[in-house]
């Protein structure tokens, strides 16, 4: 076989703070600090502090393969970890902080954390897990609202003392650079280790035109948290692009996210449809109050959007969505949701059908979708199967050989989507395989459901989920949260979704509730709808 010649250059993050000192030194980095005061820097800034904390870590007697844990919001000192861990040659650890101490002491001690960086507010969450993480050694407070406890190092301390160069050492690519785990709703969670060779190649992957686009120009603004699937590789893409970026801190509220945008000209914008459905309902509240104009896309992902929020924001507000589908296991951005070939020039509303979908395929990820019985589906868009994926930044593996059941012989990640697939390839997720309801034998989709009951003009959130029956063993029940100073009754939303739906694909009952519960990511948590209410038919049937 005749080989190609080429250097031997490892794909590694440090190439990534190299360029942006080179190339970008004088863009900015804002982030929003709990008082809601900004804080500014640039990446010239940012690169010293990196080899400043990268020296501290070395100090602390952090080695290469090192887990250094983070427990923070997005802002300027957790992107400063997110870069000066992995280029030093350790692994970081995101942890997430809306889970329970048990949880994150299950984490932490699971991933063999040996240091972890936390914000001063969260730090009391720390302390209810510290000792179950076993092998921690070492808590560093950011003094992000007020000085750090005694006893505890200080972040800010910490990097003061410290040399602003540092000599980055030469990395395998295949060496670990982050860690994150998925969100545990079935079972424990599990843990995924992304290689600095697959952060590169996603990164890349999303930069192309047909997928993010972004450049040098954009003003980046990461909504989605960046403990959560590496903040779907935000970070990344605007680091190695030169791209602005804007951190909001813990400040997640519709109003403080829209001052940002506009204040701050954010071009691009990433976050979870609960996000995006309390910005809708805030611009629609008070139309024409902010200006979005340098917008050019919003990004919706970590669960199905309805059309009916999709549809919104382009009609009334002129925004550009971009819905995107992803996990944890694929590094994790999977496919995105952007016209090609004759949809440019299709009817609005075939249009919106594909807006809607998850779109097709980015580079690299490659997709299937089967039968309960193994069988491969055709793309028709009509079959109904689980999704495969395979690519180089999809996970082979989960950290410490768990999960093997979830990746196939031929070499396939199992991802527990039941999807179709229409002959242009695009996909469209009917339901989790532990979601999917299976009434009499026969499949409903209940994200289907959700998306037509949430285009209903009084109904702000709607989640669907199964209920036990006494003769089809399970039947659709849906949860509904209206839009403030707004109803309606049973009868005009099953009106609704009679106008859609075959008669037996209709919800059962219909529940009023002020809240839909959800998981720590954002997404809809329907594991507790079933058990708060997956009693509701069979003792309904028993009154009656």
């Amino acid at each position: 076989m005749l080989t190609g010649r080429m250097m031997d250059f490892p794909l590694t993050l440090t190439h990534f703070l190299e360029r942006a000192r080179s190339y970008y030194a004088a863009q900015e980095i804002v982030s929003r600090k709990p008082d809601k005061s900004l804080h500014r820097y640039t990446y010239a800034d940012f690169h010293k502090r990196v080899c400043q904390l990268a020296n501290a870590l070395t100090r602390l007697g952090v080695k290469p393969g090192d887990r250094v844990a983070s427990l923070s919001w997005n802002h300027h000192q957790h992107l400063e970890v997110y870069f000066g861990v992995p280029a030093m040659g350790a692994v970081m650890h995101t942890l997430n902080l809306r889970l329970h101490p048990n949880d994150l002491g299950y984490i932490a001690r699971h991933a063999e954390d040996t240091v972890i960086v936390v914000d001063r507010s969260l730090l009391p969450l720390v302390e209810k897990f510290e000792k179950a993480a076993g092998s921690l050694k070492h808590v560093i407070v950011i003094p992000d609202d007020g000085p750090v406890p005694e006893g505890r190092l200080d972040y800010e301390q910490l990097l003061a003392a410290e040399s602003p160069t540092f000599e980055f050492p030469r990395l395998d690519e295949n060496s670990a650079a982050m860690l994150c785990y998925t969100s545990g709703t079935t079972g424990n969670p599990k843990g995924v280790l992304f290689s600095h060779r697959s952060i590169v190649l996603h990164t890349l992957v999303c930069c192309l035109p047909e997928v993010l686009g972004l450049k040098e120009s954009d003003t980046v603004l990461a909504v989605v948290p960046m403990f959560h699937a590496a903040a779907w590789g935000l970070p990344f893409d605007a680091l190695l692009t030169g791209a602005k970026q804007v951190l909001p801190g813990p400040h997640l509220d519709p109003q403080s996210l829209l001052e940002l945008m506009q204040n701050e000209k954010v071009t691009v914008a990433g976050g979870v449809p609960t996000i995006w459905l309390g910005i809708l309902a805030q611009l629609d509240r008070e139309p024409g109050k902010w200006d979005l104009g340098r917008m050019r896309h919003m990004v919706i992902g970590g669960s199905a959007a309805p059309p009916a929020l999709i549809d919104g924001f382009r009609k009334r507000h002129g925004q550009n969505v971009l819905h995107a589908w992803g996990m944890t296991e694929m590094n994790p951005v999977g496919t995105l949701a952007r016209l090609k070939g004759d949809l440019h020039t299709a009817s609005p509303e075939t249009q919106l059908d594909a807006y809607a979908s998850q779109g097709y395929s980015v580079p690299f990820v490659e997709t299937r979708h089967v039968s309960d019985t193994g069988e491969i589906l055709p793309w028709d868009g009509k079959a109904m199967g689980e999704l495969e994926v395979r690519g180089p930044m999809v996970a082979a593996s989960y950290y410490g050989d768990e999960g093997k059941d979830r990746f196939t012989k031929d070499g396939w990640f199992k991802t527990g989507d039941v999807v179709t697939i229409d002959p242009a390839g695009y996909l469209h997720i009917t339901d989790r395989s532990k979601d999917v309801i299976k009434s009499g034998g026969e499949w409903i989709s209940s994200v289907a459901l959700e998306n037509a009951l949430m285009a209903h003009p009084s109904v702000l959130e709607a989640a669907v989920f199964a209920g036990r029956h006494p003769k089809w063993d399970e039947r659709p029940l849906a949860a509904v949260v209206f839009k403030p100073g707004q109803e309606a009754t049973k009868a005009e939303l099953t009106a609704h979704l009679e106008k859609q739906f075959a008669k037996w694909w209709l919800p059962d009952d219909i529940l009023f509730v002020t809240q839909i519960p959800r998981t720590s990511t954002g997404k809809f948590l329907k594991m507790k709808l079933r058990e708060d209410y997956g009693d509701h038919l069979m003792k309904a049937s028993v009154a009656s």
